[in-house]
């Protein structure tokens, strides 16, 4: 037989199939509604509920007064957070007034072989042979102290090479920035390598 006689038989053979098996389909259906019961049967009521009554309004708290307050309060031993943040006595100034290092003439500057000696390289690093980098943010008053240090980038983190930063440098003694001739508290970022010797 040729190709021309073939496909269109296994077309046709495959249609007829198709109806064959819907009509069944059909059919079956429309038994088991008969012996199951009415098709009205799969038909859902929806009824009205009845609304839940509104909740009682709310009576206003009674705030106590600030001798009340006092009278609760505990003493502690532990010092407040700003003398843990700052080496000294920290100033309660904002940070905002730092200008950026783009605004003044000449950046603060620090003894880079004091820096050095003094750093302490984290002994998890050193003990698992890790070097790592670390970009902080100085907060550097008009007197050349660094006032506060953010870590801004710690790579890799977990490693301790923040910390070591953040020892090295809070509190520190400087030169301060100039601008316009002038010294001015100043904010600006400084990058560490952490390097293994032998």
């Amino acid at each position: 037989m040729n190709n021309k006689i073939i496909r269109p038989l296994i077309f046709a053979f495959t249609a007829l199939l198709h109806v064959v098996i819907i009509f069944f389909l059909v059919f079956k259906t429309e038994i088991a509604f008969q012996e199951g019961g009415s098709k009205e049967a799969r038909i859902m009521k929806v009824t009205d509920l009845a609304e839940l009554p509104p909740p009682p309004p709310l009576e206003d708290p009674e705030i106590p007064d600030v001798e009340e307050i006092a009278e609760i309060m505990i003493e502690t031993d532990i010092p407040p957070l700003q003398n843990i943040v700052g080496a000294g006595t920290l100033n309660l100034q904002s940070f905002d007034n730092y200008l950026q290092i783009h605004q003044v003439t000449t950046r603060p500057n620090f003894d880079e072989r004091a820096i050095l000696a003094d750093i302490v390289y984290p002994p998890i690093a050193r003990r698992s042979n890790i070097e790592g980098r670390v970009i902080i943010e100085l907060f550097v008053d008009r007197t050349g102290v660094v006032q506060r240090v953010l870590i801004l980038r710690e790579e890799p983190e977990g490693r301790g090479f923040g910390e070591a930063a953040v020892r090295v440098f809070m509190g520190r003694q400087g030169t301060p920035s100039y601008a316009n001739g002038e010294a001015v508290s100043c904010r600006y970022r400084y990058p560490l390598t952490f390097k293994l010797t032998n």
